[in-house]
């Protein structure tokens, strides 16, 4: 059995608002991830859509910490420094799998989650992350409502993804041509991966 957890989050300042890059500064609004066990032929059999306020936060890390790999994009570079304020222990050294550094390494520059989904999948973001931080910064009910959907629906499609190129071996993009590209990539697991990261703790 494997345990999987794929996972984005939403800040409550843009960097325009901050002085540097660091995405620590920005403070983190919500978390949402999805939880989910894969037999050994890495088929789901169970699994579930959890967000996390940052009052909550103490009930979100044992999902990571339990995970033998989290998933994310551009996570490393953004999702993983974003947290690390809110963390308390060393989050940045658990089995993390960022989906677009591993494209990035085959294809030697970045792409972005919407470039990949739009010609894999034929699906989009449903938002912009700049809504994200003004649905925090109203901070009504029906804001707080949208931002935690939009959360949601970036771990959907995140998750899509992955499954695909998990599935298939490969992503579609296009390049600066127009043309649709497929970028061969491995996103099996490691043999004998260790089940759990307590011994970080």
């Amino acid at each position: 059995m494997i345990n999987e957890v794929i996972f984005d989050l939403e800040t409550k300042k843009l960097f325009s608002d901050i002085i540097g890059n660091d995405p620590g500064d920005l403070g983190v609004s919500v978390v949402s991830i999805y939880s989910r066990k894969l037999d050994e032929n890495l088929n789901e059999f169970e699994g579930e859509m959890l967000s996390f306020w940052e009052g909550d936060f103490d009930g979100m890390w044992p999902y990571f910490q339990n995970a033998n790999r989290i998933i994310g994009f551009n996570s490393l570079g953004f999702d993983v420094p974003a947290l690390k304020p809110h963390s308390g222990f060393p989050f940045h050294k658990l089995s993390h799998f960022d989906i677009m550094d591993a494209v990035k390494s085959v294809l030697g520059h970045r792409l972005s989650l919407n470039a990949i989904a739009s010609q894999t999948l034929g699906a989009k973001k449903s938002d912009v992350g700049t809504n994200a931080v003004l649905y925090w910064q109203r901070g009504d009910k029906e804001s707080l409502e949208k931002l935690q959907k939009y959360c949601e629906a970036d771990v959907i499609i995140t998750k899509d993804v992955y499954d695909f190129g998990l599935k298939h071996k490969h992503l579609k993009y296009k390049d600066k041509w127009n043309t649709i590209r497929e970028v061969e990539i491995d996103f099996s697991h490691p043999p004998q991966e260790e089940s759990s990261q307590s011994s970080l703790f």
